[in-house]
């Protein structure tokens, strides 16, 4: 597998998007440059962009209903670090390739994510980090 190319996002679960936005946008100066509702994966996600026009981002999710697997993951767990994100440029082959090293990859196939599509691998072999790769849309 090639080496990721950057940090795309650090994402922090929260309980309330607009409460934590209080924080990061009101407090820190942090304004998104979108939010964006993904059925898909019953996520409500802020995107806040740091570090200029290729910089990373902090991503804010907020769970869309009380049974989605990031409403579990709150309960559990509490609001926090969700997940950090680095950017590939092709996942098919870093899925390929982190298979074939035996690799805990949560997902068989890439999931549609917000801006492309990823891939997520077990914090059990990544030192206790849930770890995103992603592969982003033109």
């Amino acid at each position: 597998m090639k080496v990721p190319e950057r940090i795309d996002h650090i994402a922090i679960i929260v309980r309330d998007l607009e409460q934590a936005l209080l924080f990061y946008r009101d407090m820190l100066g942090i304004v998104p440059r979108e939010m964006k509702d993904v059925p898909s994966e019953q996520v409500r996600i802020a995107f806040l962009p740091m570090g200029g026009p290729n910089g990373s981002e902090i991503e804010l999710l907020q769970p869309m209903t009380s049974d989605s697997s990031l409403a579990k993951f709150l309960e559990k767990r509490g609001e926090g670090m969700h997940h950090i994100c680095l950017q590939v440029d092709n996942i098919d082959t870093a899925l390929r390739d982190l298979q074939a090293q035996g690799a805990s990859v949560l997902d068989e196939q890439p999931r549609i994510a917000a801006e492309g599509r990823a891939i997520f691998l077990h914090p059990k072999g990544t030192h206790g980090v849930l770890l995103e790769l992603l592969e982003k849309s033109e």
